[in-house]
């Protein structure tokens, strides 16, 4: 039993999988586990409870069949679920992860993502050892103390009583948190604190910029540049028989994708950075780390969890992120109100894409059928092109 230990520690960390006892891994044969006894196929029954901790969720199965033999026999099936919160561990506390077909052990920035992955760790708690509270910007955090009523408090009291300063040693230190979010000079001590932006005209990169800012800073600079990107349409409104600029997209749709991405990213993945990309049809925002904990593509709309609970914090009280996942159904509603396709949402290579498309095409076709239906399909019949 002990010899399956690792991989169950392997399977839970990712994605689950089925450990099969009682069939030869070299010649691909039918064993069966009779022939071992009860006392041990219960012993391998019990190893995810004896061998780790904690003990991943599990369960048996028993398969009826025919030995190489020709003899009745059992195969015995371990079906390890994957672990939503916590880092299963082996009994002599090493960390394991099933990679493709392989079973690797994690140590150092391995584990550390792991950790953070499972929110058993969150890289905004930990402290900054180089930052100091004069590297702050002054005027972000004046800001603050309006947003949440404590004008005239101490810097320090107030990023203490925040959860923004730890002790280490006897020495006050700032965490990530608090430097992500009012760092003077960003760039400093978080290069991949940054969002990059490409646009295509075809297959050709037409712009590139990075907007590189504190988090309180980088949305709004992302929003004021991204405006100037965007193109408008001409629709018809059926109400008053004018026709109205109509954006690409709409604002709150791709805003907060921006928002969310900001928000809830994986900040310890270095060298990782936010990258929104402009394509003719689409547009996509995808960035570093998969969708925290129990969130997963397919109740994104219905389920909320924060990776970075102080930074969602902070971002609420400055009105960019909603609260109860009102912004994620919203933007799926706002792309229905627009009569544009649902927007996608994927976990591509440890990142989150969402992709917004604009369907030139079917914009077209979509207004032509509603204009239809509202004057009736003869009365649309007679007119001609100009008309």
């Amino acid at each position: 039993p002990a010899d399956i230990a690792e991989l169950i520690s392997a399977f839970a960390n990712a994605e689950g999988g089925t450990i099969v006892l009682g069939i030869s891994d070299k010649k691909r044969v039918l064993e069966g586990i009779s022939r071992i006894g009860e006392d041990k196929i219960n012993d391998f029954i019990s190893a995810p409870k004896d061998l780790c901790r904690p003990m991943p969720h599990y369960k048996e199965e028993f398969l009826d069949v025919v030995n190489e033999y020709g003899e009745n026999d059992r195969l015995l099936l371990l079906h390890i679920s994957a672990s939503v919160d916590q880092v299963i561990r082996t009994k002599n506390d090493s960390t394991f992860l099933r990679v493709g077909d392989r079973t690797k052990e994690l140590k150092g920035e391995d584990l550390k993502n792991l950790e953070y992955s499972k929110s058993t760790r969150h890289f905004e708690d930990e402290c900054n050892m180089d930052a100091e509270i004069d590297d702050l910007d002054n005027e972000l955090i004046e800001r603050y103390k309006k947003k949440i009523g404590a004008e005239g408090i101490d810097t320090l009291q107030m990023l203490r009583a925040r959860g923004f300063v730890k002790k280490i040693n006897g020495v006050l230190h700032l965490t990530n948190a608090a430097v992500l979010l009012f760092a003077e000079n960003i760039q400093q001590f978080y290069p991949n604190c940054r969002i990059r932006f490409v646009r295509y005209d075809g297959n050709a990169e037409q712009v590139g910029v990075n907007i590189e800012y504190p988090i309180l800073h980088i949305i709004d600079k992302a929003k004021e540049f991204i405006i100037t990107q965007l193109r408008e349409f001409t629709s018809l409104d059926l109400n008053t028989g004018r026709f109205q600029d109509v954006p690409e997209y709409p604002e709150f749709s791709w805003l907060e994708g921006i928002v969310n991405a900001v928000t809830h990213r994986e900040y310890g993945m270095a060298g990782s950075y936010i990258k929104i990309t402009m394509f003719d049809d689409r547009l996509e925002i995808q960035s570093p780390g998969k969708l925290p904990n129990i969130v997963n593509v397919e109740n994104i709309q219905t389920t909320r969890y924060s990776r970075n609970p102080r930074i969602a914090r902070v971002l609420t009280e400055f009105g960019w992120v909603r609260e109860l996942n009102e912004g994620v159904k919203r933007i799926f509603s706002d792309m229905k109100n627009f009569y544009l396709s649902p927007p996608e949402y994927s976990e591509p290579e440890q990142t989150v894409k969402l992709i917004l498309k604009n369907n030139i095409a079917m914009r077209s076709i979509r207004q032509k059928e509603k204009i239809a239906d509202s004057i009736g399909e003869a009365a649309w019949d007679d007119l001609d092109d100009m008309e």
